[in-house]
C-alpha cells in the first residue's frame, strides 16, 4: 500500500467495499471474543454504518437532566469569576504544588463542579435553546452522571453521604445519609479531608442518537469527565487518583445504581468508575512513611464496610427521560455485561510523603497566578468547534508544546506524572495518527506521536513496514514524534472521519490508535472501557491546550474504522482508531446566541 506519499495512499483507497475483520461470533463465551464482536459490529464502513434507529426520534428525546425525586437538593453558591476561590493561572495548574491548596468546603465544591460538570452556557436559536457543560459530550447528549460521597469534614456543613450533581440547579441531591463513622472507615487508608467522586452513564441518552456505537461514545464521555475533573481539582490545589482496584459490583453498591427500586420504570445508570480526591499538601500520616519517606495509597475500596453504607435509608426516585425508547439496543447490554469489571484488584500507588507548601512556595505560586489567562477563563470558554476556516495555522513550537502535553513520562511513579496523567493508574496504550494540514515549520503529511517510546518497536511492526519513521526535526527531547508520508493529507483526512470536512479544513486532525487485542487477551474484556476513558482523557487535554493556543478543537466519534487502519496497514486486531479529533482555526455561527448558564436560577429585578 505504502510507497513513500500521502497522495499515493489516497489514490489507492477503495470507497465500495468494507475492509473484512475478524468477527467472533457474538455467542462465546469468552469475555473478550464479546469485545471483539462488538468493536467489529459498531465500524463504520464506506458503504454501510453502524446500526442505528436512521432518524432522529424527537418526541422521544431524552431529558439532559437526571433528578432524584423526593432527594433533598442542597444548592451550592453561584461564583463568579472573581471570587473566591480564585483560579490560578492556566499554566500553573500543570505544575505539581504551584497552585496554593484549598481546604474542603461548600465554596470550593462548588468551583470543583463548576469546571468539571456544570453547564457553561446556554445557546439559543430562535425558540430552541440547549445547554453546553464544562464536560464535552458525544452530540451534546451528555450520558455522565456525577456523584461524590463526602465525610464529615471541618468547614464543610453537609451531613456525610452520598450526593448526586444536578448540573442545572447546580446542587447536590443527598441520595443517602451515610453513617458518618462508616464513611470514616472507608476513607481511613486515604489522606485527610479525601471524598470519593464517581461517574456513571445512561447509555440511552447516546444509544437515542447513535444506536450501536453508542457504548462506545459514552465511554469517550466518561475520559472526558475524568479530565475534566482531574483538572478541576488541579485549580484548588487538590490531588485525584482513579480507584480502579474495585469491581463493578462494588462501585454500584456505593453509588446506588443497583438499587431497583430508585430507578423504577427510568433508564439505568451504568456504574463506571470511582476516584478519590484530596487537598494536594496534605499527604499519608502512616508510621512506615515517616521511615521512608514514601507511602503507599491503595486504589481499592473495603467492600464490607460499602455493603453496610448500602444498607442505609435513601431517598429520590429517578426521573425518566424518555417517555417511549422504540428500538432496544440489546448488543450495549451485551458489551456492558462483556466488559463488567467482576474481580477486585489490589493495586496500590506510590506517594510521597510531604509537608504543607511553605509560605515562600505558596507566595510563588501566588505570583505565577497572576501571568497568563486563568484556568477558570480557559475552562468557561471551551467549546466543540461545528466548523474550520481552512486558512489558520499553528506555530510548529505551539503543536510541539500540545503534544508534549498529552506525554504521561510513564517513567515516573504515578502521582509524580504530569496532570492529569498522575490520575490514570496505567501506562499510555493510546497512541496518534496525525494528519499535518497547516503547521508552521511542519512538512504537511502523515505523523505518528508514540505516546510511550518503550511501545516504540510494538507500533512499527503492527503498521506498514515501508512507512519512514523519521524523526521530526526539532523536536523536543523525549517527544516521539515521527514522520511517516509526506503530502497533502486534507482529502484523505476528511475521507476516513466519515467525509466530515472539519478534519482537513483544521491546522491538523488525528486518530486515537490503541493497542487492542492483545491489552484485551493480557488484561480482560474490562478493559475495553478504559481504551475509551484514556482517549476522552486525551482529548480533553487537547480541548483546553487549543482554547490555551486561541484556536478551537473538536472529537469526531464517526469515522470509517478500517479505511483509518488501512492507511498504514495496520495488520489484524494489534491497533485500533478508538477515537479522531481535529483543531484549527473556529467558524463561528452567527445564528446562535449565547447566554450565561445560570441566569435562571439568579434572582431578577
Amino acid at each position: 500500500m505504502v510507497r513513500g506519499s500521502v497522495d499515493y495512499v489516497y489514490s489507492l483507497m477503495s470507497t465500495e467495499n468494507p475492509i473484512p475483520s475478524t468477527r467472533p461470533g457474538a455467542a462465546s463465551a469468552d469475555p473478550v471474543d464479546r469485545i471483539i464482536h462488538y468493536h467489529a459490529r459498531t465500524k463504520h464502513h464506506f458503504n454501510r454504518y453502524a446500526r442505528s434507529l436512521g432518524f432522529l426520534d424527537w418526541v422521544n428525546q431524552p431529558d439532559p437532566f437526571r433528578r432524584f425525586d423526593g432527594a433533598q437538593l442542597i444548592s451550592l453558591p453561584l461564583l463568579k469569576p472573581d471570587e473566591e476561590p480564585l483560579s490560578s493561572a492556566y499554566e500553573a495548574i500543570y505544575r505539581h504544588g504551584a497552585v496554593p491548596c484549598q481546604p474542603v468546603s461548600l465554596r470550593t465544591l462548588s468551583r470543583f463542579f463548576e469546571f468539571a460538570l456544570a453547564l457553561s452556557a446556554w445557546k439559543k436559536a430562535g425558540e430552541s435553546e440547549w445547554a453546553l457543560r464544562s464536560n464535552p459530550s458525544s452530540g451534546n447528549l451528555h450520558p455522565t452522571e456525577g456523584y461524590v460521597v463526602l465525610p464529615k469534614i471541618d468547614g464543610l456543613d453537609l451531613a456525610s453521604g452520598l450526593y448526586h450533581y444536578a448540573p442545572k440547579e447546580h446542587g447536590l441531591e443527598l441520595r443517602s445519609e451515610f453513617p458518618h463513622e462508616h464513611v470514616a472507615r472507608l476513607l481511613s487508608p486515604f489522606p485527610s479531608d479525601a471524598f470519593f467522586f464517581g461517574l456513571t452513564s445512561i447509555h440511552w441518552r447516546e444509544a437515542w442518537k447513535y444506536g450501536e456505537r453508542a457504548f462506545r461514545y459514552c465511554n469517550h464521555d466518561v475520559g472526558h469527565a475524568l479530565g475534566a475533573a482531574r483538572i478541576a481539582a488541579a485549580t484548588l490545589g487538590w490531588k485525584m487518583a482513579l480507584l480502579d482496584g474495585v469491581d463493578q459490583d462494588t462501585v454500584a453498591m456505593l453509588l446506588g445504581t443497583d438499587r431497583k427500586t430508585d430507578f423504577g420504570e427510568a433508564e439505568s445508570e451504568h456504574p463506571d468508575c470511582l476516584t478519590v480526591v484530596w487537598p494536594g499538601n496534605i499527604m499519608s500520616q502512616a508510621s512506615n512513611a515517616e521511615r521512608s519517606g514514601r507511602s503507599s495509597l491503595p486504589l481499592i475500596l473495603d467492600t464490607a464496610i460499602v455493603k453496610e453504607l448500602a444498607g442505609a435509608t435513601w431517598n429520590g426516585k429517578a426521573n425518566r427521560l424518555s417517555q417511549e425508547h422504540g428500538v432496544h439496543w440489546d448488543i450495549i447490554d451485551e458489551v456492558a455485561d462483556a466488559s463488567w469489571k467482576t474481580q477486585a484488584d489490589s493495586m496500590t500507588v506510590s506517594v510521597r510523603v510531604g509537608l504543607p507548601l511553605s509560605s515562600d512556595t505558596l507566595h510563588a505560586s501566588r505570583m505565577t497566578s497572576d501571568a497568563g489567562p486563568s484556568a477558570g477563563q480557559i475552562i468557561r470558554q471551551r467549546r466543540s468547534a461545528v466548523a474550520f476556516d481552512g486558512k489558520t495555522s499553528i506555530s510548529v513550537a505551539t503543536f510541539f508544546h500540545m503534544m508534549e502535553r498529552v506525554m504521561p513520562q510513564a517513567e515516573f511513579p504515578q502521582l509524580e506524572r504530569p496532570i492529569p496523567w498522575d490520575a490514570w493508574p496505567y501506562d499510555p496504550s493510546i497512541h496518534l495518527m496525525i494528519f499535518v494540514h497547516r503547521v508552521e515549520g511542519l512538512t504537511p503529511g502523515l505523523y505518528c506521536l508514540v505516546r510511550d517510546n518503550r511501545k516504540l518497536s510494538f507500533v512499527q511492526q503492527a503498521m506498514n513496514p515501508e512507512l519512514t519513521w523519521t524523526i521530526v526535526p526539532g523536536c523536543p527531547d523525549g517527544l516521539p514524534l515521527y514522520c511517516l508520508l509526506e503530502g497533502d493529507a486534507r482529502k484523505l483526512a476528511v475521507q476516513v472521519s466519515c467525509h466530515q470536512d472539519i478534519a482537513g479544513d483544521s491546522a491538523f486532525s488525528f486518530g486515537m490508535l490503541a493497542e487492542f487485542e492483545g491489552t484485551l487477551r493480557e488484561r480482560g474484556a474490562w478493559w475495553y472501557p478504559r481504551m475509551f476513558w484514556e482517549a476522552g482523557l486525551l482529548g480533553q487535554v487537547l480541548y483546553l491546550e487549543a482554547e490555551a493556543a486561541e484556536v478551537r478543537a473538536t472529537g469526531i466519534g464517526c469515522f470509517f474504522d478500517d479505511p483509518v487502519h488501512e492507511v498504514v496497514a495496520i495488520k489484524n486486531l494489534a491497533l485500533q482508531s478508538l477515537y479522531h479529533f481535529t483543531i484549527g482555526g473556529p467558524v463561528e455561527d452567527r445564528r446562535l446566541q449565547t447566554l450565561p448558564p445560570y441566569d435562571h436560577l439568579r434572582p431578577h429585578s
